[in-house]
């Protein structure tokens, strides 16, 4: 699966990359027809918590698709998108 990740006004960690990377990884689990995924991450609003946001265009046979989630750290919003996206390629697989 090709994965491409873009860090907007700061610079990714490797071990967030390879964070998004493996749990990307487990989606093949769902579906065998992904094509490849674009990860955005963003901090909105500095000032507050629950500022980092990010989303997931997962590239599939058919539609693609999007979530975005925010939430404390990247870590714990990757692994809402991942939720969510599990979901989905749940019902996709199934129609």
């Amino acid at each position: 699966m090709d994965i491409r990740i873009q860090a907007i006004h700061f610079d990714a960690t490797e071990q967030l990359k390879a964070f998004i990377q493996k749990k990307l990884d487990k989606l093949n689990r769902f579906a065998d027809d992904i094509q490849g995924a674009e990860v955005v991450l963003k901090v909105v609003k500095p000032e507050i918590s629950n500022n980092k946001e990010a989303s997931i265009k997962l590239k599939v046979n058919g539609p693609d698709f999007f979530v975005d989630k925010t939430a404390d750290s990247f870590e714990e919003a990757i692994d809402n998108c991942i939720d969510v996206l599990k979901r989905k390629l749940e019902k996709h697989k199934e129609a």
